[in-house]
């Protein structure tokens, strides 16, 4: 690169790098800062930048925002920042270091070859790991040459007319995966393994199952190896597979890219959502917004604590120290103007610019802490992303909850759905076998109207609940039929971490019984049980009322090997072995046909919840519940058996047959009398005991049941429809 001589003030918007024809715009955000140097480099491998411009206070600052335009600069310039000020956090919470080198919060992309060596990247001494107050004295030590380097990247990628599906999220069926993990292993037989492209190959096992939307676990820039455990039997350094511990918000991950690092992971990624849109499948990004990769007042400088600490972050009353809603070090600072408008910036670059169509906001309730650290009904935050013009056709998806705070049904009285933790818990409680839990569960399977909608006077609706049986986080479908407990062991922190009490069943042997020393007898009564057991799980999600969410791989029966917190295997733990759509067709089978039944049925999924004449409190009308004998529910302290019937409507525009349903938890059998509906006659679609092809059938094939009574066998689950 020629030594750049032609320099303007700049323009203090947009944030971020501006390539235009004739060179490249930057503005940063930075309160505090009293320089700003602005580095350059010629290529990734370069150990010390090319140039370092220094910006004026007075001719390229405005305000807050520092400002350069770089006359002659190419597309796919690489840069980085560095910042000059106070380092005081003890009495201010300022952490400026001008030893350490910056990331643009607004890069498009980084080139995402690196590897921060053990203490380069932090802004404090650490010559003596060993004191409590290092973290006071800043470092000498500079890290330009480890440091990852920002990529100031114009697309010119072709949309080719790609329109957002815009699928209402009362007919969603949600797929949680991780991008990587779908296709990394080497069964998927594809030479773009574990990358966007990759992906994209494996678009038509979407479609066959009923997918309608994607939602990717974190596919912004995250550093792999940002924790610091070991596979104990290896020694192997154990990489991040999950993702929530960001590190570029605007980039997207480059070690999914195939064919480069340099702005090409950012086309890669474009060319994923349009192969998804023309299959009319969305894309929901998890995204992270409550904490970040720089973790406590020992973690690494990175990007905010260099610019402005004490404003994107929320300090302590001791501001050296940071407030940690979060499990992760750090909390940001949401409601801070500053911080809020970086958040909104970026929701709408990954909308405008990258036709996501939704995002699901991983420990959202942090959104609800406000600048006085107060958690309040309705924050800046939270209004302002439901009220933005640009994401208000987009799905908001919040996980409801962080370490300190459970707001489920009470995140927002609005537009944001909620993955509902308590459906899942109250599922797998029953499925599991566990008596008294059938007036919760009729509940949850009417649409959680309970918390959703207290009042007749709410807007929500069925579909604000995100109903899920796993998710990433935890036991798949598979490993929660076949542990009792949790086998963390190579996770290196000695079987410490990961949930203790996952409310998991292992049908009489724990693990896996193809290797055991059972009798082949056995062997096969315990893989009976479980399949049918993940059957009775899937027909619970799915005909129940709400949006139903599956994760990626519990259709062929994924295993983590009972590993239930598998955030740092980047291995087979994590990602999908295709062998088993040929190993476990049946619940493939099954899967597909249960997706098809509910999208069929309307009446399974309600977009409203409707008030009766006798009661105030909104419920699920056109629901009939029943017990071993019609219209007498038991919902004792005592039942194991649950049975509903969905009504027959009629509209203008809609119409539908009565379907019922029964699930039986209890290890005997039970007789049950059907109810009777004037000139139709009840016809069997499923029946999770029965073998397979018999288990489930498209509806056109339904058993027609000439009796009025049914016997339902021990830990199974039947579907009726009326014709």
């Amino acid at each position: 690169m020629p030594k750049i001589t032609n320099l303007r003030p700049g323009d203090p918007e947009p944030l971020g790098p501006t390539v235009k024809p004739d060179g490249i715009n930057f503005a940063i955000y930075s309160s505090g800062a009293t320089r700003i140097e602005l580095l350059l480099f010629d290529n990734i491998a370069d150990q010390r930048p090319s140039q370092i411009i220094p910006l004026s206070d007075e001719t390229n600052r405005t305000e807050h925002v520092w400002h350069i335009f770089v006359e002659g600069l190419p597309n796919k310039t690489l840069y980085n920042f560095r910042a000059d000020g106070p380092y005081e956090p003890a009495t201010n919470g300022t952490r400026f270091n001008p030893a350490k080198t910056l990331l643009d919060p607004y890069a498009p992309a980084l080139t995402g070859d690196f590897y921060w060596q053990p203490g380069d990247a932090l802004g404090y001494d650490n010559t003596e790991p060993d004191k409590a107050d290092r973290h006071l004295v800043p470092s000498t030590v500079e890290n330009v040459a480890g440091a990852p380097r920002c990529v100031a990247y114009l697309s010119d990628f072709d949309w080719e007319g790609d329109q957002h599906p815009d699928i209402p999220i009362e007919e969603s069926i949600i797929y949680e995966v991780n991008v990587r993990g779908f296709t990394r292993h080497h069964s998927s037989e594809n030479d773009l393994a574990g990358t966007y492209r990759g992906f994209i190959e494996k678009i038509p096992h979407l479609k066959a199952l009923g997918i309608t939307a994607v939602e990717l676990l974190p596919i912004m820039e995250f550093d792999q190896f940002d924790g610091p455990f070991r596979d104990p039997a290896t020694g192997e350094r154990l990489a991040n597979a999950w993702g929530y511990n960001t590190v570029g918000f605007f980039a997207p991950e480059s070690r999914y890219s195939y064919y480069g690092k340099v702005g090409e992971q950012v086309d890669e990624f474009k060319m994923l959502v349009r192969e998804l849109h023309k299959n009319k499948i969305e894309v929901i990004l998890d995204v992270v917004f409550n904490h970040t990769r720089e973790g406590n007042h020992y973690g690494p400088t990175v990007s905010f604590k260099g610019l402005d600490n004490n404003v994107y972050y929320m300090l302590t009353a001791q501001p050296e120290f940071y407030m940690d809603f979060t499990g992760c070090g750090n909390t940001l600072n949401c409601n801070h103007p500053v911080t809020r408008k970086f958040i909104l910036d970026c929701l709408r670059y990954w909308v405008t610019e990258m036709h996501v169509d939704g995002f699901r906001f991983d420990l959202a309730a942090v959104f609800a802490i406000d600048v006085d650290q107060q958690q309040k009904g309705k924050t800046p935050i939270i209004h302002e992303i439901e009220s933005d013009p640009v994401l208000s056709r987009i799905k908001l998806i919040a996980e409801p909850w962080s370490i300190q705070q459970y707001m489920l049904g009470s995140f927002s009285d609005r537009r944001w759905a909620e993955w509902n933790g308590r459906f899942r818990d109250v599922v797998r409680k029953f499925v599991k076998g566990e008596a008294g839990l059938t007036g919760e569960l009729a509940t949850r399977v009417a649409g959680s109207y309970d918390l959703f909608a207290p009042n007749a006077e709410s807007e929500r609706s069925p579909f604000h609940s995100i109903n899920f049986v796993t998710c990433h986080d935890g036991f798949t479908l598979n490993d929660l039929v076949s542990y009792n407990d949790k086998h963390n062991e190579r996770n290196g922190e000695s079987n410490r971490d990961g949930a203790n009490d996952n409310n998991s069943w292992n049908c009489g042997y724990e693990g896996w019984v193809e290797t055991s020393d059972l009798p082949d007898e056995e062997k096969e009564t315990i893989e009976t049980l479980r399949r049918q057991q993940i059957k009775n799980f899937l027909t619970l999600l799915f005909l129940s009322q709400g949006t139903p969410m599956l994760l990626y791989g519990d259709e062929m029966r994924r295993t983590a090997e009972g590993d239930n917190n598998t955030v740092f295997q980047d291995n087979s733990l994590n990602w999908i072995n295709w062998e088993n759509t040929k190993r476990h067709v049946e619940i493939l089978r099954f899967t597909k046909l249960i997706v098809a039944f509910r999208k069929r049925h309307q009446i399974v999924r309600r977009w409203r919840y409707l008030t009766s004449d006798e009661a105030e409190t909104p419920i699920l009308r056109n629901i009939k519940w029943h017990g071993v004998s019609p219209e007498q529910a038991d919902f004792s302290e005592t039942s194991r058996f649950i049975a509903w019937e969905l009504e027959a409507f009629q509209t203008d525009q809609r119409s539908d047959v009565p379907i019922y349903v029964a699930s039986n938890a209890f290890w005997e059998p039970i007789t049950i009398e059907l109810p009777t509906i004037e000139g139709r006659r009840w016809y069997r679609v499923v029946d999770t005991s029965l073998a397979v092809e018999e288990d489930i059938v498209p509806e056109e094939q339904a058993f027609f049941l000439p009796e009025p009574t049914y016997l339902v066998r021990p830990r199974s689950t039947i579907v009726l429809v009326a014709k």
